[in-house]
């Protein structure tokens, strides 16, 4: 009974509210509330995942199988509003809160046993000195809880690279080349991938890590993102 007045004294000083909406979270609920997670901008593309527009993105980029992303990316929603809570205000959790979802509805899908490792994308040591974490890593965590497979930090980001954002797809891979490598003492050899980020728009970046992977002895490498821009 101590406890429970406990918990409701701490619930009352320091509330726990959904980082989308700011509703009060049940007991039940972490991160983001039930409302928010049903009105997610869900895709479908893990129904269809060797033949849709991100496959279609990557073509002749990357010899990969599967393209897949949790949400379509809409400007000022919320794929964009979860994508700035990771990225810019210190909120891993929702990295992995959006990982274990999305391994929740691969699950259902048909997907276990499908990947022997879990691989984010890497971030620069400097950029995530100064973040404090890698967003891609955080959902890989999360995927890799949900899915029960591990989650493997083999690649490594060797070059500082510019900004993507007003790039051309040409320009993008350009900008990535030789960038990525498989992090000493690690080995992807015979392994079936599942390569993570936080967001896809022309691919570059994933393709050239999955280069890298499928180079260095990797079985299959297939893609999945928190989110699909255009």
């Amino acid at each position: 009974m101590r406890l429970h007045y406990l918990k409701d004294f701490f619930d009352l000083i320091f509330p726990r509210n959904c980082s989308l909406c700011g509703r009060n979270l049940y007991d039940f609920e972490t991160d983001l509330c039930k409302i928010c997670i049903g009105s997610l901008p869900k895709t479908l593309y893990h129904a269809m995942p060797f033949e849709n527009d991100l496959t279609d993105k990557i073509k002749g980029l990357s010899k990969t199988g599967m393209a897949m992303s949790f949400l379509r990316f809409t400007k000022a929603g919320q794929s964009q509003k979860i994508l700035h809570l990771l990225k810019y205000r210190n909120k891993p959790e929702i990295g992995i809160k959006v990982g274990l979802l999305y391994a929740q509805e691969l699950l259902e899908a048909g997907f276990s046993g499908f990947w022997d490792v879990i691989v984010p994308v890497p971030l620069h040591p400097l950029k995530h000195k100064r973040r404090g974490y890698n967003q891609s890593e955080e959902f890989a965590k999360g995927i890799s809880e949900g899915l029960r497979i591990p989650c493997s930090t083999c690649l490594e980001r060797r070059k500082f690279t510019e900004t993507q954002t007003k790039k051309s797809r040409i320009e993008r891979m350009e900008n990535v080349e030789e960038v990525f490598a498989i992090a000493s003492n690690k080995s992807v050899a015979g392994l079936r991938i599942l390569l993570v980020d936080d967001v896809i728009t022309t691919g570059a970046t994933l393709c050239s890590c999955a280069n890298v992977l499928l180079a260095n002895g990797a079985k299959t490498v297939d893609l999945a993102t928190i989110a699909a821009g255009k």
